[in-house]
C-alpha cells in the first residue's frame, strides 16, 4: 500500500478531518486521523494489517500487543496476518494494563501496535506493561506516525524506540501546547476526538 492509496483511503473514509483538536497527548492540531472510520470496513482493516505484517514479519513477532482502545482492530489484524495472538492492554486506574486474563512470558516475543502514533506516549507505555509482565519486545508499530519531523523540511520521525518502528504512513501536521496553540489565541472552540478522556 502506498503512501498515497493510504491517504486516499482516510480522505475517502473521512477520515482526515479538519478543524481544532485536543489529542490524547494533550497537544492541540489543526488536523485528526480518526482511523476507527477507515477500521470499520474490514475489508480496510485486513489490508492495512497485512501491510504492517509484511513490514515486520523479520522480528518474529510470537504476540501482538495494543493498548485499547485505538491500537485494538489493528492489532488483531496484524495478529492475524502474522498468525499469532493479538491481545490489547487496557486502562485501569488511569494506567495501561494487563486484563482478562491476558499474560506474557520470557519466551513471547512482543509486537505493540497502535493506530496512530503522536508522541509516542501510549506505546511506551504499552512497551512497559509487556516488559513488566516478563515479554521481550521486538518492535512497535502503526498505521500513522503524524509525531513531528526532526528537523526543518525532514520527513523523519521525531520517535525514539529502543526497537524497531515501523508505520505505513508518516504523516507531518503540526501540533501546538495549548498555551501555545494559535487556534486558542483565534477563540476556535477544541474538540476531544478518540477515546481517551484527557484532562486540561
Amino acid at each position: 500500500m502506498t503512501r498515497d492509496e493510504l491517504l486516499d483511503l482516510y480522505r475517502r473514509s473521512g477520515a482526515l478531518l479538519e478543524g481544532h483538536f485536543r489529542l490524547t497527548s494533550g497537544l492541540h492540531s489543526p488536523g485528526y486521523l480518526q482511523c476507527a472510520l477507515v477500521l470499520q470496513h474490514p475489508r480496510e482493516a485486513e489490508a492495512l494489517g497485512r501491510a504492517i505484517a509484511d513490514r515486520v514479519r523479520d522480528l518474529r513477532a510470537t504476540v501482538v500487543l495494543s493498548p485499547a482502545l485505538g491500537g485494538v482492530v489493528i492489532g488483531q489484524e496484524v495478529g492475524r496476518a502474522l498468525g499469532v495472538r493479538a491481545i490489547f492492554a487496557e486502562r485501569v486506574d488511569g494506567k495501561l494494563a494487563l486484563r482478562r486474563g491476558f499474560t506474557l512470558d520470557p519466551t513471547d516475543r512482543v509486537l505493540v501496535v497502535e493506530d496512530v502514533m503522536t508522541t509516542g506516549g501510549s506505546t511506551r507505555e504499552t512497551i512497559e506493561v509487556a516488559k513488566a509482565a516478563g515479554g521481550q519486545v521486538v518492535g512497535t508499530a502503526s498505521i500513522v506516525d503524524r509525531s513531528p519531523s526532526t528537523g526543518s523540511g525532514q520527513v523523519a520521525t521525531s520517535l525514539q524506540f529502543d526497537v524497531p518502528f515501523v508505520t505505513l504512513l508518516r504523516i507531518d501536521l503540526p501540533t501546538y501546547e495549548q498555551d501555545r496553540c494559535p487556534l486558542c489565541a483565534q477563540g476556535q472552540p477544541v474538540v476531544k476526538p478518540g477515546s481517551r478522556v484527557v484532562t486540561a
